[in-house]
């Protein structure tokens, strides 16, 4: 298991369009992927899941991947939420 902080850049935060292409970026994975903010635990490969943290921008989420492919899950998923996940 490894794990990573990460600030929110986008300026609407994890909305639709963001929520669904970190969810597709995370589906690529066999490792489960899940992110903690606020209390809370979201699965990265539910678009609900993500959705329902209600993570804004300039929020820090910490990264959790567990698995066979956890480098390089971690590696993908802060390549897209650096570069502001589509937007």
């Amino acid at each position: 298991m490894i794990s990573q902080k990460i600030t929110i850049t986008n300026p609407s935060g994890l909305h639709l369009r963001p929520a669904g292409n970190l969810c597709n970026e995370a589906m690529k994975y066999k490792s489960l992927i899940t992110f903690s903010f606020d209390g809370g635990t979201a699965n990265a490969k539910s678009v609900l899941s993500v959705l329902g943290a209600c993570v804004k921008c300039g929020d820090e989420i910490e990264l959790v991947c567990e698995g066979a492919d956890e480098r390089e899950a971690m590696e993908a998923l802060v390549g897209a939420i650096s570069s502001g996940l589509g937007e």
